[in-house]
């Protein structure tokens, strides 16, 4: 189910059968070292992730991460979307795309349309964590309008994460 469209990316629910991209997804060297190894390593295990995480949120909240996909040919290319974590007081926006797809605007245009998402869906507020030697993404979620707020430490993790926030209303 398509979720959200820009001018050239659709944004869509992620499905077990999407299991082999997320499995490459979650074995990106950048995926390890900036949001983390999920020790996921067979397609079996990506589409369990996907089973009890991003479907299993959109079933819960009605939003969740979902596939970014070129609107030209449907070729799967990152993810993109909105989650509730346990150690955050807000809705998380996170993305991630393929390396040969960086630097072409996918992230800040598939982002963007998930904002005006979160507003749409009623959101007043909408933070993202980011390790701090991600200064890609740092640099993509202050364009977005999200400015840094605090370090601090996930409890899952030895990491210190930066948060940043913005106010939607």
């Amino acid at each position: 189910m398509i979720v959200l469209q820009t001018e050239r990316l659709r944004v869509r629910h992620m499905a077990p059968g999407d299991a082999e991209f997320m499995l490459r997804m979650l074995n990106d060297p950048a995926w390890h070292r900036y949001i983390g190894d999920r020790g996921i390593r067979t397609v079996d295990g990506a589409r369990e992730h996907i089973v009890k995480g991003p479907m299993a949120m959109v079933a819960r909240l009605g939003f969740g991460f979902h596939v970014v996909e070129l609107k030209e040919d449907g070729r799967p290319i990152g993810v993109c979307g909105l989650a509730k974590r346990d150690f955050l007081d807000d809705v998380d926006i996170g993305y991630a795309f393929l390396p040969e797809y960086g630097g072409k605007g996918y992230a800040f245009e598939a982002a963007q349309a998930t904002l005006a998402h979160a507003r749409a869906l009623g959101l007043t507020r909408l933070v993202a964590t980011v390790v701090p030697e991600n200064a890609a993404s740092i640099r993509l979620l202050e364009k977005l309008g999200l400015r840094f707020e605090r370090t601090f430490q996930a409890p899952d993790s030895t990491r210190d994460l930066q948060l940043f926030g913005m106010t939607l209303a």
